[in-house]
């Protein structure tokens, strides 16, 4: 019975609530309505009063103006009875008249009758039409006046009219009247605008007065019993909010029985969502569940149950001992393992297992395993460290190759210098020693011939001693540097060869770099051009030196036969005429870090560039300390 009285009450107070919502909705909703009628009313009044005095501005503009085109008529008018006939402005001042007159005759009637084309509404005021009415006559008389005088000065007068007196009299006698009774009208306008004015006002006063007492009424009957609700409804929310409290902590000691089950549930979803590969066992390693995918890697058909997890991983006795050893551990800590296993059907898998202990809330612990199938990584890290041997063992291959070219280039060297002294030097001496075993101090004539002579073979001698002593090691370049030692060697062989060797230094400054790179770019310049000299026929030879934000560029230009570049991208050249070839020029500058570039246009020429970098021994030098 108790419990039905409740319901009762229960529902008659949803009912009341309801109710009284709806009803303070309802006056909420009519008030709201009736302050944007309200609005909405006074912003069609103003818009239509602004539009109104659109319309009366323009028209008390183009009243105004009728005053100005009048005495604008009046200057113009008296200003042709000054100009004769022949005057060179006459036709400038009646084309201005007919214009003012023209205007100011569209206006009057605009003013009255209305004009769509300069914005002038029709007059309705009656007042107004009447004060229009005293006006015209003295308008008319000004215009048939003002025709009168055009006419006068029309195309068929040549001469200046004989009088034309009687019309400006008739203009300036109905001027005054005219100016006086057009203010009264622009006066009239005036009254009229503020009259409308003072209308919207009291509209708008009227709308105001409306508007706050919609907002008293819905002071007095929306919101003033709207808060009484809300204070009884806090009221009772108050003391909800202490029964609230007493069930609060009836439930607080529920939910911190559940968190603890919860927590574990939270731990079993990570890891149900993370690792498809995945077992749970007791601590003495025996499976309490294992995944459908696990089984299935292990070549397994159906759950396993009470078997230890080392016998379902691997057939073999020793990982199985392994394994138990692992599984084994107390460690309250994760543990990661990977380990080779050998499955049923014999295949060799690699997992990287995680040992993740639980402690359970009836202080039980159990071990939660995570694998993760990691074959085909450990496949690639065995190809990997194959093809990294190979790579070492190519490049050892390749080094040792380089070396080997290196030494044939070193010896191609020794036997082009052997050669020189033995074709050169060597001939020489054997000639001069023949010619002074052949003088005979009986014969005079002939002495004399062969004294001179041997004056000669010594001289070339001597030269080429100096030119086998200089292609060897040049002292400039230890004493001095690479630009001193690069000027007298262009200066030397444009000597000895007798072609037009020349030297242009653009480095301002003498500075010395490192001498491996000295010696290298030294060496690599003299090939470019003793190659220029015996193999490209050439006739001009220029070296050229530059340096730009640290960048030393030697440039070698030549006018020989040229050659294909294309043929430098094969295999490299050793040529040992020329003393090493393209391949030994590369190398050298591969040394220093430099760049090494031809550029070459058969029976045209040949360009060969160097650059290297000066900066990049202090970045060494930077990055080794």
């Amino acid at each position: 019975m108790q419990q039905t009285e409740e319901k009762n009450t229960n529902g008659l107070h949803r009912s009341l609530d309801t109710e009284t919502f709806l009803r303070v909705r309802k006056w909420y909703l009519t008030a709201l309505a009736a302050i944007a009628l309200t609005v909405i009313i006074a912003q069609v009044l103003i818009q239509q009063h602004l539009d109104s005095q659109l319309d009366d501005s323009r028209v008390i503009n183009v009243a105004g103006r009728q005053r100005a085109y009048s005495q604008k008529l009046v200057k113009e008018a008296l200003q042709l009875s000054t100009i004769s006939a022949t005057a060179p402005e006459k036709e400038k001042v009646l084309q201005e008249l007919k214009t003012t007159l023209y205007v100011w005759k569209v206006s009057h009637e605009g003013l009255q009758n209305g004009n769509d084309s300069i914005g002038l509404p029709k007059e309705e005021n009656a007042s107004i039409l009447a004060l229009f009415q005293d006006v015209s006559p003295h308008h008319t008389a000004m215009v048939a006046s003002a025709n009168e005088i055009l006419e006068a000065f029309g195309p068929t007068n040549d001469s200046q009219p004989t009088n034309i007196e009687p019309q400006l009299q008739r203009i300036l006698s109905n001027e005054k009247q005219f100016l006086q009774k057009m203010d009264a009208i622009v006066n009239e306008y005036d009254a009229i605008s503020k009259q409308q004015l003072q209308q919207l006002k009291l509209k708008e006063y009227i709308l105001l007065g409306v508007s706050l007492l919609i907002l008293l009424l819905e002071v007095l009957f929306i919101f003033r019993p709207l808060s009484i609700q809300i204070r009884e409804t806090i009221a009772n929310l108050l003391q909800g909010r202490i029964q609230s409290e007493e069930d609060n902590k009836k439930i607080k000691k529920i939910f911190k029985e559940k968190e603890d089950s919860l927590r574990e549930l939270q731990e079993l979803n990570f890891a149900i969502d993370n690792a498809a590969l995945f077992a749970s066992i007791r601590m003495d390693g025996t499976v309490v569940f294992i995944s459908k995918k696990f089984l299935n890697l292990l070549g397994e058909r159906k759950s396993i149950g009470n078997a230890h997890l080392s016998e379902i991983l691997t057939q073999d006795e020793g990982q199985q001992q392994y394994l138990r050893e692992i599984l084994s551990s107390r460690s309250k800590n994760i543990r990661t393992e990977e380990i080779d296993i050998t499955t049923k059907i014999n295949d060799r898998i690699w997992l990287d297992m995680s040992i993740i202990p639980i402690y359970q809330s009836r202080e039980k612990q159990s071990i939660l395993i995570l694998c993760s199938d990691i074959t085909e990584r450990k496949k690639h890290q065995d190809k990997i460290e194959q093809l990294t041997k190979q790579n070492y063992e190519d490049l050892m291959q390749q080094k040792q190759l380089q070396a080997s070219q290196i030494v044939a280039g070193q010896e191609e060297e020794r036997k082009r210098i052997a050669k020189d002294i033995h074709d050169g030097i060597g001939q020489m001496l054997t000639a001069l020693k023949f010619n002074i075993e052949s003088i005979d101090p009986k014969q005079q004539g002939k002495t004399e011939e062969k004294i001179t002579y041997l004056k000669k073979l010594a001289s070339e001698l001597i030269k080429g001693v100096r030119t086998a002593t200089f292609n060897l090691i040049p002292p400039e370049l230890d004493d001095h540097g690479i630009f001193p030692a690069l000027q007298k060697m262009t200066r030397e062989l444009s000597k000895l060869t007798g072609k037009n060797i020349l030297f242009e230094n653009k480095v301002k400054d003498a500075i010395r770099f490192d001498s491996l790179a000295e010696t290298n770019i030294y060496r690599v310049t003299q090939e470019a051009v003793n190659n220029a000299i015996k193999y490209a026929d050439s006739n001009y030879i220029l070296v050229t030196l530059n340096l730009t934000d640290d960048l030393l560029s030697v440039v070698i230009d030549d006018d020989g036969k040229g050659f294909d570049p294309t043929t430098l991208k094969g295999a490299p050249k050793n040529n040992s005429e020329g003393g090493m070839g393209v391949f030994f020029m590369k190398e050298r500058i591969g040394y220093i870090n430099g760049r090494l570039f031809f550029n070459s246009i058969p029976n045209e020429g040949t360009r060969v560039t160097i650059n290297y970098r000066l900066n990049q021994e202090k970045e060494m030098v930077d990055g080794t300390e």
